[in-house]
């Protein structure tokens, strides 16, 4: 194998790496589709609130992920 071709199969992981992250992703996309349909269901003041709490909660995970790559 070429350094590339090693470099790049190291990136990507092993097939149950990959696996398990695709299902933790899964999960994670589960959770939030749930919480917004749970937020659509309140009252505008109510959701208007929610939405926000769920935008900073998803701002500081996004800003955290930047510090620890």
């Amino acid at each position: 194998m070429s350094d590339d071709s090693n470099a790049v199969a190291s990136a990507q992981g092993s097939p149950a790496a990959s696996a398990a992250d695709s299902a933790a992703g899964d999960a994670d996309v589960d959770a939030l589709l749930s919480r917004l349909r749970v937020i659509e269901d309140q009252p505008l003041e109510e959701r208007a609130e929610a939405f926000t709490q769920l935008h900073d909660e998803l701002r500081r995970a996004l800003e955290g992920s930047d510090h620890s790559a």
